[in-house]
């Protein structure tokens, strides 16, 4: 058994211990005395609330479980009434505006890309953090942006031929954010600066200037020959960087080498779905990262070319106006962390009890309490100009929980001696239960709500969860296409502008989850702007440049304008159940459905079991890399559980898929030295027993949450390792 200390009737593990004590309360001016206090003050008070909304979970799932198995065949009026009855549907708040003061320009003023990382690996957080600036060229370069054809195939060495392709992409994307007052930047030969303005010369000899003078910002280098020119263009910026002597440079008669975009605008340092947390030991990981990056002082050594390079986080950086000004701009990504919901608990602190402590507590305490390094200034770096604490609470069920969210931040606040509200929350509109009282939600947070966003993966999961006894659901592809998809991203914008968002918070849109399909991604995510989103979210540093390019396409401040006077979504549409219309599915097509479900889940849990690897690129049956963390397995096992219960498929089928599914997986991972074969001894591989039970037990987990099983099978696992 781990170590333990005592302290404040609490059983709390030596690792998270010496944390709080030599590392996390050095230097906030809170005594160790106070903090241990305050906690097991916390937790004795509020513990209790918490198991009382997972009991109303439970009861309000028994309910609705009950009634679609009464009710055949389905009336939607009465199953309305019904949920009124029970009050999973709660009577809607008057109108209001959001009060949230003290937001950092990056969420309210700016609008952006937004990466989400696990807080586990150093390495990906500092990559992340580091990209609120990306460069263009590389991304466009290294991508499959730019076609392959007629000789510009990527090469280690630099090929000038996609080189090439590579500026005259750019200098499109400088004609739509920059465009001069006639000629294009592509005719430019020379970018020279005058007391007054920037001016273009052309390859005409005509002399140009850009079409909004204000959209300069300032230089670096000197006046006559600048290395930096700086822009800004629908509130984000650009760094057009100048080198004759670098490949780019020498190809472009300017000198222009580089285009850097101002791209991760916010992180979300997660603890959440990507990564594998399930114990002290697991837990310290994370809050040490965390704290290294409040404090600036994380770093990450990685071998690069035969070379050992130690990263860091960038710093701030300035440029000069023409008037001689200094204008500083951040180096960094606004940070927020995204703290697990109300369902887990875990081992680190054992209660007076003898209960593990609800995580939602111990993440809402620590994390907060590592945050006053950042805002007493202990850093060389700030995250909030505003001093506000930025946590994003996710897989809460309808006002109540977001309500109890709210309360433990002011506990939290109160014991650490902070303002009232100072920790902004960002609210995952993930659950049917919130989606459809999502005004009441947002009310109970509206002194603090900084963020609200879709998330198509958990919320479809739980729309199963939800519905998983009146029927059989569509196929998976199928779901997509059906009404309550397109009604619940509408609502969530609609929503969000009634309440005041627009100009003082984030409406938010879900992940591209293919991160090798760039050129994909750059032709279809530009519909989350248009929809009216201020950020969504993208895999990498990569995809955040170029998704910064729709900002730049889009003023979507301006279509938030538009749509706040359009005709809100229905919530009968969100309500719309997606069942299948007939189930009369061939033998081939329901195997097809269970080989893609199967492979998908067993793709993600043999890492996660084995490796506790939380979020990565898994090849799905087709090879294509998809990034999966738990929400995308919470979905694949909730329909496989939904169609069991309804005789669609039967177990036997599913196990046969589960092993020729493993099998494929297997050989997909076959180059991989850490990867232990599942197919090697399916009745005893502890990772293929977690896919099973995930599967087998769906229909009984809570709200189809797929963390009980994985946090279970992953102890199990790092005990069989030790």
């Amino acid at each position: 058994m781990p170590a333990t200390v005592t302290i404040e009737n609490l059983t709390v593990s030596q690792c998270l211990f010496d944390f709080i004590e030599y590392e996390a309360l050095p230097g906030t001016a809170i005594s160790s005395k106070h903090f241990w206090q305050q906690f097991s003050n916390i937790i004795n008070e509020l513990s209790p609330k918490n198991q009382q909304l997972l009991l109303k979970r439970e009861a309000l799932q028994a309910s609705i479980d009950k009634y679609h198995q009464d009710n055949k065949p389905f009336d939607f009026a009465h199953y309305k009434q019904f949920l009124m009855t029970i009050n999973y549907l709660v009577p809607q708040v008057a109108d209001f505006s959001i009060n949230t003061c003290n937001v950092d320009s990056e969420l309210a003023l700016m609008a952006g890309p937004q990466l989400v990382v696990p807080i586990m690996n150093a390495r990906f957080a500092l990559n992340a953090v580091n990209a609120r600036w990306g460069s263009l060229y590389d991304a466009l370069y290294g991508s499959d942006v730019i076609s392959d054809e007629n000789g510009a195939k990527p090469s280690k060495a630099y090929n000038p031929v996609r080189g090439k392709k590579v500026i005259a992409f750019a200098k499109d994307s400088l004609d739509q954010a920059l465009p001069l007052v006639s000629g294009s930047h592509k005719q430019a030969i020379s970018y020279h600066l005058t007391e007054q303005q920037l001016m273009v010369t052309l390859t005409n000899g005509q002399q140009t200037a850009l079409k909004v003078p204000s959209a300069f910002i300032g230089f670096t280098g000197s006046i006559n020959k600048p290395q930096s020119l700086m822009f800004s263009h629908h509130g984000l910026h650009l760094n057009l960087l100048f080198n004759d002597e670098s490949n780019s440079g020498q190809q472009d008669v300017t000198g222009l080498s580089d285009i850097m975009l101002e791209s991760a605008l916010t992180t979300i340092m997660d603890f959440e779905d990507s990564v594998a947390a399930v114990d002290a030991e697991d837990k310290v990981l994370a809050y040490r990262n965390w704290l290294g990056l409040m404090t600036g002082k994380l770093s990450a050594t990685v071998n690069k070319n035969g070379q050992n390079i130690t990263r860091t986080m960038n710093p701030d950086f300035s440029v000069q106006t023409l008037n001689g000004d200094t204008v500083t701009l951040k180096g960094r990504s606004l940070m927020f962390v995204r703290n697990v919901g109300h369902l887990m608990t875990n081992n680190a602190i054992i209660d007076s009890q003898g209960n593990e402590v609800p995580e939602g507590i111990l993440d809402a305490m620590i994390t907060s309490l590592v945050a006053l390094h950042d805002l007493k200034g202990n850093g060389e770096y700030r995250n909030s100009s505003e001093g506000s604490i930025y946590i994003v609470k996710p897989k809460m069920h309808g006002p109540e929980e977001v309500a109890f969210a709210d309360t433990l931040f002011s506990r939290v606040e109160k014991a650490l001696s902070l303002p009232s509200n100072t920790i902004k929350m960002g609210i995952m509109d993930e659950e049917r239960r919130t989606s459809v009282n999502l005004k009441n939600c947002i009310f109970a947070a509206k002194d603090r709500v900084v963020f609200i966003n879709t998330g198509f993966l958990d919320r479809t999961g739980d729309e199963i969860h939800t519905s998983m006894m009146a029927g059989a659901m569509a196929r998976k592809a199928d779901i997509k296409l059906t009404t309550w998809i397109s009604a619940y991203e509408d609502n969530n914008v609609d929503v969000g502008l009634a309440c005041g968002f627009s100009q003082k918070a984030q409406i938010g849109k879900g992940m591209w989850p293919i991160p090798d399909q760039m050129s994909n991604m750059l032709a279809t995510k530009i519909n989350h702007v248009e929809a009216g989103a201020n950020t969504a979210w993208v895999p990498s540093p990569t995809a955040a440049t170029l998704h910064a390019l729709h900002y730049h396409k889009v003023n979507v401040f301006a279509v938030q304008t538009q749509l706040s006077q359009r005709k809100a979504a229905d919530i009968d549409d969100i309500l719309t159940i997606p069942l299948a219309k007939n189930t009369d599915w061939s033998a081939t097509e329901i195997s097809q459905e269970l080989d893609n479900n199967c492979q998908g889940i067993l793709g993600y849990v043999v890492r996660w079991i084995d490796q506790g690897v939380g979020c990565s690129k898994v090849p799905d049956i087709n090879d294509v890399g998809l990034m999966e963390d738990k929400a995308t397995l919470r979905i694949s096992s909730q329909h496989i559980a939904n169609w069991l219960t309804h005789n669609i498929c039967t177990t036997a089928q599913v196990q046969a898929s589960l092993e020729k599914m493993a099998r494929i997986v297997d050989q997909q991972n076959a180059t991989d030295v850490n990867y232990q074969a599942m197919s090697d001894d399916f009745s005893n591989n502890i990772a293929f027993k977690a896919a099973c039970a995930l599967i087998f037990s769906g229909a009984k987990q809570p709200n189809g949450y797929t963390e009980p099983l994985l946090h279970q099978y992953r102890l199990a696992k790092k005990r069989q390792q030790r």
